[in-house]
């Protein structure tokens, strides 16, 4: 397990209207930037088992707890965090340390921003690696509209929209447990229980499954979003469908060398069509849960370097 008092300080810059919490390694690496993404709940602490890792092997690691989670800021209106938002925290990200472009690696939400970013914003992205969550074509309806005939007012996504403020409560009440029942190893959620899930997860209590990380490491995750709350980072999940109609006329196609990681056991479906949208891709399954850089980090970290040298060699 990590020690968290190994885990690097932050420093606090101004990008793109906001403050955002800086985590990094290996900044004399200044030729090989590497921004690595995290997804919801989580924290710039879910890549600690990568940070050093990639330093060591050369590059400037650049690690940020994005706009609305973390000692970042907190926007108040729902619409400041929509993709264009969040990709051009990205892009301020690399002008303020002087990059034209960088590798972008995200794991869940994460991935989604790096999608975005790099139909947003291609010349700013050299290669892709996401973890979990694949390219999400657009589709025809709007993607809460879509989820909620499929899946029903009770799926999350769908919930989080349609009766705002409510999960945010429950979840600020029982930060621990939730958290502490969320982060649990191969214990993907199946069938109904996909609904009322993350409420269902904060009023548990008895969690089920082997723990992900030991306590010191829970603490980190639940100090920050104690701090923090919930909603501003529930505000994500509130503008899918903005975010859908903010891509309409990108070009949906991603051409940048595109590295995918699976985690066999995770709920989030693998694409049947991802080469379709991104063609230079190659993809990796590991056996494991949705929780991949945190459960299986030796595995992840050799699949991601193995990759980068291919690619640097190319």
């Amino acid at each position: 397990m990590f020690n968290p008092t190994d885990f690097p300080k932050p420093t606090l810059i101004t990008v793109n209207g906001v403050e955002l919490e800086i985590f990094e390694a290996g900044r004399q690496n200044a030729r090989k930037p590497i921004v690595l993404c995290h997804g919801w709940p989580e924290h710039a602490f879910s890549w600690r088992h990568q940070m050093a890792a990639l330093a060591a092997a050369g590059y400037h690691v650049i690690v940020p707890n994005q706009r609305g989670y973390g000692n970042s800021s907190r926007p108040t209106e729902v619409k400041d965090y929509d993709i264009e938002h969040l990709s051009g925290d990205l892009v301020a990200l690399l002008d303020h340390y002087g990059y034209e472009h960088a590798t972008f690696v995200g794991h869940d939400w994460g991935a989604m921003v790096v999608w975005g970013l790099t139909l947003l914003h291609p010349k700013r992205v050299n290669k892709v690696i996401n973890l979990s969550l694949p390219y999400q074509e657009r589709g025809e309806k709007p993607w809460i509209e879509f989820l909620e005939e499929i899946l029903g007012i009770d799926y999350y996504f769908v919930h989080f929209n349609r009766q705002p403020g409510v999960a945010d409560a429950v979840l600020d009440k029982n930060t621990f447990r939730f958290l502490r029942n969320l982060y649990r190893k191969n214990e993907p959620l199946r069938g109904p229980e996909l609904g009322m899930a993350m409420i269902n997860l904060a009023n548990a209590e008895t969690p089920s499954g082997e723990p992900l990380m030991n306590d010191d490491e829970l603490a980190v995750f639940v100090s920050a979003f104690e701090r923090s709350g919930f909603t501003s980072s529930i505000n994500w999940y509130r503008n899918l469908d903005r975010n859908w109609r903010l891509l309409a006329e990108v070009n949906p196609i991603i051409q940048q060398p595109t590295l995918m990681i699976y985690g066999d056991r995770d709920v989030v479906p693998k694409s049947e069509n991802l080469s379709m949208f991104v063609p230079n891709v190659e993809v990796v399954n590991l056996d494991c849960g949705h929780w991949i850089q945190q459960e299986k980090p030796e595995e992840t970290n050799q699949a991601i370097l193995r990759w980068l040298e291919q690619q640097n060699a190319i």
